[in-house]
């Protein structure tokens, strides 16, 4: 239920490996998760995909000295800069990572077999070429936190009024593992990023909980148009704003030592 973008944990990993922080197998294993297997395809030097240890060593050998997230969604390239192509890719998987020191850029892949209970999930991150420029609409951690914590009483203010908060068994389960998750000191993030950092990626997560739990109550009380139309503009703002902090959270590793 929890958001936590492969793209996410790729540059937090990643860019612990790429400050000493991490040892390359530490990495390759905090990125895969509970997926099978992730490779990466189309690195320069490479003539077909190699498994992640490698990938993540040839960027490094590529000047490669920090990795971003981009949460690209349409009408917002969040975290992205160019070209089209890169854009175009990122947009339709709804997420990448692009390198800083080295003009390249990673787009997951995801492929799934076998029964349901019993799922193989593989990833190939397609790396493609891509212009070096700040990356689009992307808050500072400080900004972040204060646009989550106001998008959440608003939108917690309209949604209790019509009725669509969510609420019943699913939703207290829902966030009962979320304070179970948090309690226990677990999140997506690695070593080496400031505790802030932890805390916005917290808020984030817990705010496109509730945006998740809203959609899925189907329409609550708003059985009117107008209501339910109110509920959708009551989302629409917070679920960028969610995808903004998640972004400048796994993005201040790569920010602080831009700053040093």
């Amino acid at each position: 239920m929890l958001f936590e973008p492969r793209s996410g944990r790729l540059a937090a990993w990643g860019n612990a490996l790429l400050a000493g922080l991490a040892s390359p197998d530490e990495a390759a294993m905090s990125i895969v998760g509970e997926d099978a297997v992730h490779r990466v395809e189309g690195l320069p030097g490479e003539s077909g995909p190699v498994g992640l240890t490698l990938g993540l060593g040839r960027l490094r050998a590529l000047g490669v000295s920090g990795l971003r997230v981009a949460l690209p969604a349409p009408g917002h390239p969040l975290g992205l800069s160019a070209p089209p192509e890169f854009n175009a890719r990122a947009l339709e998987a709804e997420e990448a990572v692009v390198a800083v020191g080295a003009a390249l850029g990673l787009v997951p892949e995801v492929a799934e077999a076998g029964p349901a209970g019993d799922v193989h999930v593989s990833v190939t991150w397609h790396c493609l070429p891509v212009r070096e420029a700040p990356p689009a609409d992307v808050p500072s951690l400080g900004e972040a936190e204060r646009e989550l914590a106001e998008a959440l009483r608003e939108a917690t203010a309209v949604l209790t009024r019509l009725d669509v908060a969510g609420s019943g068994p699913v939703a207290e389960a829902a966030l009962s593992a979320y304070r179970a998750r948090a309690e226990a000191g677990q999140d997506a993030l690695a070593p080496g990023y400031p505790p802030r950092a932890v805390r916005v990626l917290a808020l984030a997560q817990r705010v496109d909980l509730m945006v998740s739990l809203a959609y899925e109550s189907g329409h609550g009380g708003a059985v009117a148009a107008s209501e339910m139309a109110a509920r959708a503009e009551a989302l629409r703002p917070v679920e960028r704003v969610a995808r903004r902090a998640l972004v400048a959270a796994y993005n201040s590793a790569v920010e602080a030592r831009e700053r040093d």
